[in-house]
This record gives C-alpha cells, structure tokens and sequence, in this order.
C-alpha cells in the first residue's frame, strides 16, 4: 500500500490557515455589533479652538475675533531694497575649497558667515585672507558676489615677495 501523502508539517499549516481564519471572521463580527450607525451631523463634527487644537465642542460666539483678510501676510514680508554702502563689506575667508569651487566669509561687522562661489572671487583667495566683498540675496540666502582681497592685505603680500626675490637676488650674487 502506499504511503499516506499527508505529512505532519502539511497538517500544521491547514490547522494554522484554519486558525487564522477563524480569528479573522471573529473581528469582522466583532466590529459589526459594535458599529454604530446612524450618528447625528452634530455627533461627527469636529472643531478647532483658538489654540489650533481639535475638539468635540463648538466655539463660543462671545471669544469671537474679527480678522482682515488685508491683515493677513501670506509668505514672506516685502523686504526694501537696500543701501549699496550697506551691501560693501569686509570679512575673512574662514573656509575655502578650491577643488569644490566654494567657501565661506566670515563677516566682521556681524560675524555672519556668507557663502562664496569661485565664480564670484576676483584675486586669487585662501583660508585667512581679509577680503573685502558684496553681499547679494539669492533665493537660498546671503551670498557674496565681486569678492577681492583687502587692499591693506594686498600690500603686505606685494612687499613679502618684493623681499623673497631681493634675498634670491643677493644670495645669487653671492654664489658668484
């Protein structure tokens, strides 16, 4: 005779469908009896008090508020045009990565920190250099545009090479 083709791992997995099932069936009548049908409008609403917060009780009409449309400002305030004298500033190159082409100015007035783009940069700039630059508003915040080292700065560098090459010059003679 042959072999019953029912395993024991088979029969566990109809008794677990069965189960489920059965479960399932159970809370379906389970929310039918408990279902309550035929709610009044009134029993449905739903409110929001002066907090913002939802409630099950309407508003009283003597905390009523009377509001402008006019008064109301929807996104962000006009903003006047400002004083070119206030866009000029001076600040130092706190962060600068050449091979990403973007840094940061540290302003000294303010101690903001702008953005720069390489594109912006006129002389060639690196971390700790006083600048002097202008400030424009893009639509992701303050960035700084015509940026150019301080001319007090630029000075300095001028006479450090000045003198680098007069010492190459002398040590040459020198050899000679």
């Amino acid at each position: 005779m042959a072999k019953s083709q029912e395993t024991f791992s088979k029969k566990e997995k109809e008794k677990l469908k069965l189960k489920k099932r059965k479960e399932k069936e159970e809370k379906k009548e389970e929310r039918k009896a408990n279902a309550v049908k035929g709610q009044s409008l009134e029993d449905m609403m739903a409110y929001v008090d002066e907090n913002g917060n939802i409630t099950n009780t309407p508003p009283d009409p003597k905390k009523r508020r009377v509001v402008n449309a006019e008064d109301m400002l929807i996104g962000v305030a006009k903003q006047s045009a400002a004083d070119p004298a206030d866009l000029i500033r001076k600040g130092v190159i706190s962060h600068f990565n050449e091979g990403k082409g973007y840094g940061f100015i540290r302003d000294l007035k303010s101690q903001e920190s702008v953005f720069v783009h390489i594109n912006s940069i006129v002389d060639k700039v690196k971390e700790g250099d006083k600048v002097i630059f202008e400030t424009e508003i893009t639509h992701k915040g303050t960035s700084a545009t015509n940026v150019k080292l301080d001319v007090v700065e630029k000075k300095v560098v001028v006479e450090e090479k000045t003198e680098v090459v007069e010492n190459i010059d002398t040590k040459e003679t020198k050899e000679d």
